[in-house]
């Protein structure tokens, strides 16, 4: 029967074991083999040894594995990112108005090696034009909607760039000697003069009037909504007086 095979099996699994066991017993008691049998259990220890490197190495490899997958994830956000800005250069990026020109000299001897050779040549004083500064993205963002309506970011800097070219015109005329001026920039200059006021006085500012004759601008509904959101971004001040409007520059 079934159960009789089986447990036959067992019994001459069991004596065959038995064997083993006597056969290995009698090796170990040979003096011609222990010697065998003694490099073999040495190697059996270098061999556990390297197999506990080997886990080691694998465990570095894996947390190395790791990190470089996220350093991959990290730089293909990166790229992705970059990707964006690339496709989203505003046409207009702000530049630094600049306010003063000056000279630094680095130490003494300079500074004596200059003033003899400034004394005999008075430098050409260059006047500085105040600009408006372009809105940035994030001052864009941050007008309230019902201000921005359906005005985009490159209309805004558009409308700054125009303002600019008003405001360079203006002060290029005041900037100059009457006596080269000609007849049309002489009506201008005296036209600049009577326009300024207490409120004014040191300030960059244009009217109306130099909108006309420096720009193609129009002065309709767009003009103003637009003029909102510049005085939101701190671009622009009106001054307001019986007969003008003066726009200073911020």
């Amino acid at each position: 029967s079934p159960d009789l095979e089986d447990l036959c099996s067992h019994i001459n699994e069991k004596i065959s074991n038995i064997k083993t066991y006597l056969q290995l017993r009698r090796i170990g008691e040979d003096q011609c083999l222990k010697s065998i049998l003694s490099k073999i259990g040495k190697d059996m220890v270098l061999l556990h040894g390297l197999l506990n490197e080997m886990e080691t190495v694998v465990e570095q490899q894996k947390k190395l594995k790791n990190l470089l997958q996220e350093l991959q994830k990290a730089a293909e956000r990166d790229q992705d990112e970059a990707q964006h800005l690339l496709e989203h250069i505003p046409a207009h990026l702000p530049k630094p108005t600049p306010t003063c020109i000056m000279a630094t000299v680095k130490n003494e001897e300079q500074t004596k090696a200059v003033e003899p050779e400034a004394a005999k040549k008075p430098g050409k004083v260059t006047k500085v034009i105040k600009e408006m500064a372009f809105i940035t993205a994030e001052e864009f963002a941050g007008v309230p909607a019902y201000m921005r309506g359906r005005l985009t970011y490159d209309q805004i800097n558009a409308f700054v760039q125009e303002m600019n070219k008003a405001v360079v015109g203006k002060y290029k005329i005041l900037h100059q000697p009457l006596k080269s001026m000609s007849s049309t920039s002489k009506n201008l200059y005296h036209r600049f003069i009577t326009e300024e006021n207490k409120d004014t006085k040191g300030q960059f500012f244009i009217v109306e009037a130099d909108i006309k004759e420096f720009t193609e601008l129009k002065l309709d509904k767009r003009f103003h909504s637009i003029l909102s959101i510049l005085r939101h971004c701190h671009r622009v001040r009106e001054v307001r007086s019986s007969r003008l409007i003066c726009y200073i520059i911020c």
